[in-house]
């Protein structure tokens, strides 16, 4: 690999993890006009949380595409991860690609 691939693919890195971000932010927007309506928030309460999983989702995965944009090792950028979930699947595809 060229130092030239190498540089394409932190720039790619980069610009996905952006793009994640951008997703996180329409996630909220929704999310903030479908509780608007109390009635409908309370009334569907567990599937809202959906939302805050989708956003959290999105934030450590483009965090960890950030921390390898800047050259972290995998296995140190998989290991920031605060959700235990992601973390775990993140983890394990490492392993099945080892």
């Amino acid at each position: 690999m060229t130092v030239e691939d190498i540089e394409h693919l932190r720039a790619l890195k980069a610009a996905l993890a952006e793009e994640i971000r951008d997703v996180r932010r329409l996630i909220e927007q929704i999310a903030e006009v479908v509780v608007a309506d109390e009635q409908f928030a309370m009334a569907n309460i567990d599937q809202l949380q959906a939302f805050d999983m989708a956003i959290q989702r999105a934030d450590e995965s483009a965090d960890m595409l950030e921390r390898l944009s800047n050259g972290a090792p995998a296995g140190s950028a998989v290991d920031a991860v605060r959700l235990g979930c992601v973390q775990d699947r993140l983890r394990a595809a490492l392993k099945k690609a080892a």
